[in-house]
């Protein structure tokens, strides 16, 4: 195999390459869509699986509702059509015909539909329509309620999983009664996103506040959680929203309150989408192709057996039969390729690429010595152990490389978070692409906006867990009572 382009030549280059080469996913004919090959999608069940026992576990149950929305849905609340407009897929007829010329289909100008369709952007519009018709009392409070779905936005610029045409996601849509429970509703999902991706995806996060500017369209507070790669650029993971009573009031969704009183519902939505693919390979991989967290990797140890003729190949194979039925009574993954019509060395590419913890080799010796070799596929390291010890080593080894993948992403992460107190270093800083860039700014969009188009850098947050600092805006020189987090993102 030849190699794949290396991160510091040309990250972007080594990243669409590995995605490839890793049987992740590919291009599809629809231009800006992507196909998730079974390797790839192996990796997103995974991680769909524990997001989901962690929503129903916090009380909320899935349901599904259309995929397409009536356009007068879309347009009841402004701050929400105007910031999906230009991502909208739209349906105009129902209906195609042959050609007059008898060659092809075109549309049937009959088959106008009476309003246009929406490809769903997102769902808040169809499903704020639809409680209306579920909520009367205080009694029918709270709904918690989460969808698995896909979404169309019409992307411009497009890159496999970082940003497609139609993706695939979960969105949350909870109603309450009070604004206090909608609130703690929003932070405890924006905490439940934080968990999730720091102990299952190994990647540090920083939760916080979305700017006014770059706040979802509709919302009134969007918490965040931002993730760094390793080329210095910034990724949004997961998004939770407030919603108030905004999308309540667009569709008139009142309830009588325990004081007797009508009011309006209050709201929350919140998701994750197919993006943290992304970022699970542009934290963790490295120029030999995908690294994965054992805690999702769809197999955590590969077992591959090394033989010259037919006795020793039979002989290897059973005895990794044993081997493979020991360590799945543990509960680990593991995958036997016994194929004879690949060579052990391009199988330990292949499976490198892959990013497999895990690499088990057996051999003639190996049966004779009662030893087995295993290798790790984020350090690299190989040992020779007693077959007796195989299901302690490859336990041991699973939590290791948990732990270690994390510890390395925070400490990339730590070291490229870097204070900056003039626009000067400040610009120097966004150009090199240094990193999380903590500096003072004075709270106008007019400001972010400024520094936005000179270094194409954007406030990616106003961390929760920030402390009050006194100081002067970079840009405006304005008093600041705190720093933000800026960088270039994907």
């Amino acid at each position: 195999m030849t190699p794949l382009p290396t991160r510091a030549s040309n990250f972007s280059a080594w990243y669409n390459e590995l995605v490839l080469r890793a049987g992740l996913a590919e291009n599809a004919s629809v231009r800006g869509c992507m196909i998730i090959k079974p390797y790839g999608y192996a990796i997103w069940e995974k991680l769909q699986a524990i997001f989901d026992s962690a929503f129903k576990e916090t009380g909320h149950v899935n349901g599904y509702f259309p995929l397409f929305i009536p356009k007068s849905y879309l347009s009841q609340e402004a701050g929400h059509v105007e910031g999906f407009a230009k991502e909208c897929a739209v349906v105009t007829h129902y209906r195609l015909k042959m050609a007059e010329d008898g060659h092809g289909v075109v549309v049937d100008p009959a088959a106008k539909l009476e309003e246009e369709l929406i490809v769903r952007p997102t769902s808040e519009a169809i499903i704020w329509g639809t409680y209306k018709n579920w909520i009367q009392s205080y009694r029918d409070l709270p709904i918690l309620l989460n969808q698995w779905c896909n979404v169309v936005r019409w992307e411009m610029r497009t890159r496999l999983f970082l940003r497609t045409t139609e993706f695939l996601w979960q969105e949350g849509h909870t109603a309450h009664a009070t604004r206090e429970e909608a609130q703690a509703e929003a932070l405890q999902m924006l905490h439940l996103y934080e968990r999730i991706v720091r102990d299952y995806m190994a990647i540090p996060v920083i939760k916080g506040v979305k700017t006014l500017s770059e706040r979802f369209a509709g919302a009134e507070i969007t918490y965040t959680i931002e993730t760094l790669m390793q080329d210095g650029k910034a990724l949004q993971a997961g998004t939770a929203h407030y919603l108030g009573q905004r999308f309540a009031k667009a569709f008139d969704v009142t309830f009588t309150n325990q004081a007797g009183i009508r009011d309006y519902v209050w709201g929350t939505s919140w998701g994750i989408t197919t993006r943290l693919m992304g970022a699970l390979i542009m934290v963790h991989s490295d120029d030999d192709g995908l690294v994965l967290p054992p805690k999702i990797a769809p197999i955590q140890v590969v077992m591959v057996p090394i033989y010259k003729t037919a006795t020793e190949r039979t002989a290897v194979v059973i005895q990794l039969s044993e081997f493979q039925k020991i360590l799945i009574a543990k509960g680990i993954r593991v995958k036997l390729d016994d194929r004879d019509t690949r060579k052990p060395g391009y199988k330990f590419a292949a499976y490198e690429q892959q990013g497999i913890p895990i690499r088990l080799a057996l051999g003639p010796n190996d049966l004779q010595n009662k030893t087995v070799e295993l290798a790790r596929r984020d350090t690299k390291e190989k040992i020779t152990i007693p077959s007796g010890y195989l299901a302690q080593q490859v336990t041991d080894w699973l939590d290791a490389i948990q732990s270690h993948i994390y510890q390395r992403a925070l400490a990339l992460q730590q070291q490229r978070t870097i204070l900056a107190d003039d626009y000067a270093t400040f610009k120097t800083l966004i150009a090199s692409k240094a990193g999380f860039v903590l500096a003072h700014w004075d709270g106008t969009t007019e400001t972010e906006e400024k520094i936005k188009a000179e270094t194409k850098a954007t406030i990616r947050c106003i961390p929760l867990d920030g402390q009050e600092e006194p100081g002067y805006c970079i840009y405006s020189s304005k008093p600041s009572s705190r720093r933000v987090i800026f960088a270039q993102a994907y």
